[in-house]
């Protein structure tokens, strides 16, 4: 049995907030204190004021009253240009319109998708785990369309939840090669005691029958990717649902996805230290590709490990259990772009960053009599 995980960033379009930042530090910090104090429902003196300060500073008193315009995009941002400043056809007599409307995602270079598509047909897991899925319709399109161009069967088991987030980072499984989802359930709905979702995505628990009809259970989650104290909460709670699945019984557990920040966190203790689950990429036959560049020859701290110094997010740990049926386990990076002065094996079309199929690595991880 061969199981796979892999943050695939979006498919085919992916939420503009998702994407590298334009802004300054300052600015991008005035923009996360207007959110937070926007969402507050009472809000006393103080906010307000603060309120006014921030709107001063981002400029939204820079506002044009004139009641028609027309937008535009020019390099990749959409701007306002006054109706009546040039002579030009118009989409409809009674509204005057002539213009275009932003749209929330962009969408992903084709180059970027077939990464994708090649990197997941050369591992050709049994069981797939993905994180950062737009839709169910994409991904069935990415299933039966691309994936068929490299020479691999589509997957015959295909499920897609939406996370919690609402900007396309939903949560899929596909099986295939008589390996049947079996059960779902989701921790998306528990909450914390200040009332916040535990999981901004979700937090996914899988059953999968293997053909033999033995039980693997699957722990998908994905951490906050900003805030340690959330991602603390996030870890004792995915340990804590590890912890009840095997006082209950069921040995066979893989816990993985993006946890969002390096092995040795004090954040991710809980997870890593206070349980017996084990990091694949940690195993004596992990295979992976080492570095090429002049980054290859030192361990970089909370990397993998020495020559694969890449920045660790991503974790498939296994059971005790699990890990004595494991045979063999590695990381693949040929769709990541090479940072600074890392530099490994890639694929032959990925020429800059945006060819990437993605920023994370596929973890993968071969199981002998399961």
């Amino acid at each position: 049995m061969k199981i796979a995980t892999f943050n695939i960033e979006n498919l085919y379009h992916r939420d503009k907030s998702l994407i590298r930042s334009k802004l300054k530090k300052c600015v991008s910090d005035w923009v996360s204190e207007l959110d937070n104090l926007m969402h507050r429902i009472q809000k006393n003196t103080n906010d307000i004021d603060r309120i006014r300060e921030l709107t001063f500073l981002l400029g939204f008193d820079k506002t044009d009253h004139r009641p028609y315009g027309v937008l535009r995009k020019r390099q990749g941002e959409l701007f306002l240009k006054p109706h009546g400043s040039a002579h030009e056809p118009k989409a409809s007599r009674l509204t005057d319109w002539n213009g275009w409307v932003a749209l929330q995602t962009v969408a992903i270079p084709f180059n970027a998708t077939l990464n994708k598509a090649r990197l997941i047909a050369d591992t050709d897991a049994d069981v797939l785990v993905l994180q950062e899925v737009e839709d169910r319709a994409s991904l069935m399109d990415f299933n039966h369309g691309l994936l068929r161009e490299f020479n691999v069967e589509p997957y015959d088991q295909v499920l897609h939840l939406e996370g919690n987030d609402g900007h396309g980072r939903g949560m899929a499984i596909m099986a295939k090669n008589g390996y049947r989802l079996d059960t779902l359930k989701s921790h998306g709905l528990e909450r914390t005691q200040g009332q916040e979702p535990t999981f901004e995505v979700d937090c996914l628990e899988y059953a999968i029958t293997t053909p033999e009809g033995r039980s693997v259970h699957i722990l998908s989650a994905q951490f906050s990717l900003e805030k340690d104290n959330k991602r603390k909460i996030q870890a004792r709670k995915v340990a804590d649902i590890y912890d009840k699945m095997k006082a209950s019984g069921k040995e066979l557990v893989l816990v993985c996805g993006t946890l969002n920040e390096v092995s040795y966190s004090d954040c991710l203790s809980p997870l890593l230290r206070e349980t017996d689950l084990s990091d694949v990429s940690r195993h004596p036959s992990c295979r992976v590709e080492k570095d090429l560049g002049r980054a290859g020859g030192y361990f970089r701290l909370g990397a993998y490990r020495m020559g694969v110094n890449i920045r660790q997010k991503d974790y498939m740990l296994l059971s005790p259990e699990m890990k004595g049926k494991l045979t063999s386990c590695g990381l693949d990076r040929k769709g990541m772009w090479p940072e600074g002065n890392s530099g490994w094996e890639t694929y032959p079309g990925l020429k800059s960053r945006i060819h990437a199929a993605s920023s994370h690595p596929l973890i993968w991880g071969e199981f002998k009599n399961v």
